[in-house]
Formats: C-alpha cells, sequence, structure tokens
C-alpha cells in the first residue's frame, strides 16, 4: 500500500475535488484532496492577491490551475505569482487566445512524414500519451513544409486542447483527475548533426512546456537512446529543471517492458511494442477518448 493511500483523507485541509469516483483515487501531495493547512493558506492568499491586483482570469484559473504553477515553485508564493504573471504576458505577446481561435495547421499530413508528434490513446493511470519520433526527422523536408515559428503555435494550439478538452475528459474516463501527459521521445536513427539543427525548436519547445505549462508532465520515456546520446543529453538537459529531469527515463532499445508496465498493450503503438494499428497510422488518428471519431469514447 502506498503513503498517500494509508494517509486518512482528513487529514487533508482541502476537499476531495467533484467528480471522483474512482476508489482508489488517493491524490499527491499539493493536489486538491491532499492539501496541508499551510498548502491551502497560500492558494487562498495567492487566489486573492490575483483578484485584487485585477489580473485573476475566472475560466482559466481555477484552484488545480493555481497548484501546479505553486507545486512547479515549491508552495512560494512570490515565485509562483511571478511565474504566473510571467505566463500570461507572454500569453499576450504569444497570440495565444488567437491561436486557439483561428491556428490551422494545415500542413500536419505532410509534417507527420518527417517529424511525428501526436497524442494516441491513455496509459494505465488515465493520461493522454503523447509520442515524438525525433529519429524520423528529415530537416530539409520538414523546413519546405513548415517554419519553426508554425511548429510553435502548433504546440502551443495542443498544449491548450489538453487542457481544455483532452485531460478533463480523461478525467471523466478515468474517475479521478488528470492533470499530466505520459510522453514517449523516440530517438530511433537519430542523427547528431540533424539535432543540432533543430535544437532551437527543441529548447524553446522546452521552455514552453516547463515556463507556460508547468507540471503537465506526468512520465518521459526517452527510447531507443542511441550510443552517442549522451551528447545530445549534455545539451537538452540544462534547460530542463530539477523536477523534470527526475520524470525522465532514459532507455535504450529494450523499451518494451517498460512501455507496457504503463501502457495497455492495446493503447500502445504496434512499432512500440503494443497491439495498435490505427486505420491511416496512429500517428493522424488521434485516437482516444477526446476524439469520438476514433472509436474510443465508446470503449470508454
Amino acid at each position: 500500500m502506498s503513503a498517500a493511500a494509508q494517509v486518512p483523507q482528513a487529514a487533508s485541509a482541502s476537499p476531495m475535488p467533484a467528480g471522483v469516483t474512482d476508489p482508489n483515487y488517493h491524490p499527491l501531495p499539493g493536489r486538491l484532496g491532499n492539501l496541508t493547512v499551510m498548502q491551502l493558506h497560500t492558494l487562498e492568499k495567492l487566489k486573492k492577491e490575483l483578484k485584487e491586483e485585477g489580473v485573476f482570469v475566472e475560466e482559466r484559473m481555477d484552484d488545480a490551475m493555481l497548484l501546479r504553477f505553486l507545486r512547479a515553485r515549491k508552495f512560494d508564493i512570490v515565485k509562483a505569482k511571478e511565474m504566473l504573471l510571467a505566463a500570461e504576458q507572454w500569453r499576450k505577446d504569444f497570440g495565444v487566445d488567437d491561436i486557439v481561435k483561428n491556428f490551422d495547421f494545415t500542413e500536419k499530413a505532410v509534417v507527420d512524414k518527417y517529424y511525428p508528434q501526436y497524442y494516441h490513446k491513455m496509459d494505465k493511470d488515465g493520461r493522454p500519451v503523447y509520442i515524438e519520433r525525433l529519429g524520423q526527422l528529415d530537416i530539409k523536408a520538414l523546413y519546405a513544409a513548415t517554419t519553426p515559428e508554425r511548429q510553435l503555435k502548433r504546440l502551443v494550439l495542443e498544449y491548450e486542447k489538453n487542457l481544455t478538452h483532452r485531460l478533463p475528459i480523461c478525467s471523466q474516463t478515468s474517475g479521478h483527475p488528470v492533470e499530466t501527459s505520459c510522453t514517449i521521445l523516440d530517438l530511433a536513427g537519430v542523427s547528431l548533426s540533424n539535432f543540432y539543427r533543430v535544437k532551437d525548436y527543441v529548447s524553446a519547445a522546452s521552455s514552453i512546456g516547463q515556463d507556460r505549462y508547468p507540471e503537465t508532465m506526468g512520465k518521459f520515456y526517452i527510447v531507443n537512446a542511441p550510443w552517442a546520446f549522451s551528447a545530445v543529453w549534455a545539451i537538452i538537459k540544462p534547460w530542463l529543471d530539477e523536477v523534470t529531469v527526475e520524470k525522465i527515463d532514459i532507455l535504450g532499445s529494450g523499451f518494451r517492458e517498460s512501455l507496457l508496465k504503463q501502457i495497455p498493450k492495446e493503447n500502445l503503438p504496434k512499432e512500440f511494442g503494443g497491439a495498435c494499428e490505427c486505420p491511416g497510422g496512429c500517428s493522424m488518428s488521434d485516437a482516444g477518448p477526446w476524439n469520438p471519431a476514433s472509436g474510443e469514447a465508446a470503449k470508454a
């Protein structure tokens, strides 16, 4: 039995979040349903300050969202507030609301051939699985089809879809809050020269994930890591904070057993040792309970 399971629910200063139907759900520390008195006080204080300063956004800044920023800064209210306000300014500067309303990544099918990036079904904890195949990168063909700027807009659009659509539906399907994703980064066939040419995009993408959408990474598997990966890791690691680095499992070619411990075989694409073969390819299916057309919603 986990430590979380041994702690009586009454020990939390905050009630269990609404909508929980999973009898085995035990919130991790720092989440609704498992807050100390001090953490709850810090949450309420942050909310009060944001409202008094006229920067509180009712439709986005629910308690779960504010807690993500607080956890990212170890409940230091000054640092968490600074991080949150910086993210809000970035939203204005980057035009996030306009991206959500108007951006259309029309080149998706072409880009998928040269740099597959996609969400695909759920892991055993109810998280949406995100897969990125950096080893298939064809930089010349990729940048004939799109630009780094449009790739980042697509990334932000997918983060927003995750928060407003995928995660709520995964939560409903699982019977407990789902706030994070499970990522597979496939490095099969990656070359240092190609990686170096795309490193500015990868760096910018990492920064957006950590600084603007904190605490949304649950599991992160780097698979098919080549012998030369130490050189790539030396470049990537400084971009990541300590908490993020701790969530990353670096695996070689013998990764299937590790993935199948976390992801049901029927949900894992066949190329990663699973049994899923979506019509037209998993990378273009957007299969999951969030997409009724995929048939997953009916199964859920």
